[in-house]
């Protein structure tokens, strides 16, 4: 018998509001002396749920400035507003450990049953669109918006009628200096027999450097070197249409999501001007 969308949210549910408790002391030391946080454009955050945010982020596994917004979102907000965050489901594949951190501190694997779920109860969703090719987008691309044309986000927000909260950093990519992606050179060598370490895809090859390991490859988790990072919250993005229909009209999904890029592209590039004064 088909597992209920509810059921399955609430299987991989496993929110621990005590480990969040104990992580703030942490992470607020990060956020004031370590990154020496800049953060505004907080009263963008629409009073009520459901919202979608969607986020573009930096600095490999470690993604420092993802931390950041979280730490932000639970010291503004506390604990009683949730925010369930969409993760890569490879995650939970390849980084166990990261995945039961993940979590605990309020994410799931990102499986539009689970995403439906949450709605349905009133959750707002957090999604980083561009996963492992955005954090780990070479250096030279740190000023880019790279959601690598994925779509699923705006066909949710569109068939349910969200507004989209967009989320923009910078600074972040200075934690983690990647020189360049070789995923298209490996999955070459992988279609010729070379099989993929664990099995896994890892969508991603790249050459950085950055702590423990000083020059590296692959996506390896790593330490974040201490650069001062800014995030904002932009107002937010709402659609002429909704509605099934229109989640399904192709055109239409990217119109939408040539807005939502372009409006964050404009965004990050005055955050970075601002940032560099």
């Amino acid at each position: 018998m088909p597992v209920s969308r509810k059921a399955a949210l609430h299987r991989w549910q496993r929110r621990d509001p005590q480990l969040i408790r104990r992580l703030m002391p942490f992470w607020g030391w990060l956020y004031h002396h370590y990154f020496r946080v800049v953060s505004d454009g907080w009263e963008h955050i629409p009073a009520t749920d459901p919202a979608l945010f969607v986020g573009t982020h930096n600095g490999g596994l470690a993604a420092p400035d993802m931390h950041m917004v979280m730490y932000d979102w639970f010291r503004r907000f506390g604990l009683e507003r949730r925010v369930l965050g969409l993760a890569h489901p490879k995650v939970w594949l390849g980084y166990p450990p990261l995945a039961d951190l993940a979590s605990r501190t309020g994410a799931i694997p990102y499986h539009p049953r689970l995403a439906l779920a949450a709605l349905e109860e009133g959750h707002s969703l957090l999604v980083y669109p561009g996963g492992g090719q955005d954090t780990f987008r070479p250096h030279r691309d740190r000023g880019r918006i790279h959601f690598a044309g994925r779509t699923g986000f705006l066909r949710l927000a569109i068939w349910h009628g969200l507004p989209i909260v967009p989320l923009i950093s910078w600074g972040a990519h200075d934690t983690l200096v990647v020189l360049e992606d070789f995923y298209p050179q490996f999955r070459a060598l992988h279609e010729r027999g070379m099989p993929w370490l664990f099995g896994i895809d890892p969508e991603v090859m790249p050459l950085y450097v950055g702590l423990p390991w000083g020059l590296a490859l692959g996506p390896l988790l790593n330490l974040p070197l201490p650069v001062r990072i800014h995030t904002r919250v932009c107002p937010p993005i709402r659609f002429e249409r909704g509605g099934h229909a229109a989640s399904r009209d192709r055109a239409y999904v990217q119109q939408c999501y040539r807005q939502v890029t372009h409006t964050m592209q404009e965004a990050l590039d005055r955050l970075a001007v601002e940032a560099q004064r």
